[in-house]
């Protein structure tokens, strides 16, 4: 799994020229899911992003996380996160998960988010999207294998 984590002041998804989702303070969360990814690293990683100290406390410091901000976050899935360029310059995405794959570990992604208690909100997996965001700070964090 691999995944960028914008903080924003505001975050849409439109698709078809109509907005979909919407959130105001949170996390905007981009996901690309891997054909060896399974719900142990889901269920790792989501405990990560919603413990993340990337929101500022009274000091103005990074100390608290989602869950201490009582922010929302929006998850939308982007295979493209997977692409391989090591080699030319047309991006391969040979370990990106099939489809059936990935649709099922983003909805349980989404699940294990709401298990937090916190509002998640999502774009349409598969779909062409539009992003509008905001993004606070600015602060994009990327998490997952490779990238640390």
């Amino acid at each position: 799994m691999k995944f960028v984590i914008q903080r924003v002041s505001k975050a849409t998804v439109i698709i078809d020229d109509i907005i979909y989702s919407s959130i105001n303070e949170g996390i905007l969360l981009l996901v690309g899911i891997e054909d060896n990814d399974n719900d142990s690293k889901l269920i790792y990683y989501t405990k990560k992003i919603v413990n993340m100290r990337i929101f500022n406390d009274s000091h103005g410091k990074m100390n608290c996380s989602l869950l201490n901000t009582k922010g929302s976050i929006l998850v939308v899935s982007q295979f493209t996160l997977c692409a391989n360029t090591t080699k030319g310059n047309r991006p391969s995405y040979m370990h990106a998960a099939n489809p059936d794959h990935a649709r099922s570990l983003y909805h349980a992604l989404i699940q294990e988010l709401k298990n937090y208690e916190i509002n998640v909100k999502k774009g349409r997996f598969g779909a062409h999207m539009k992003l509008d965001i905001i993004n606070d700070g600015p602060v994009t964090i990327l998490l997952g294998e490779n990238y640390g």
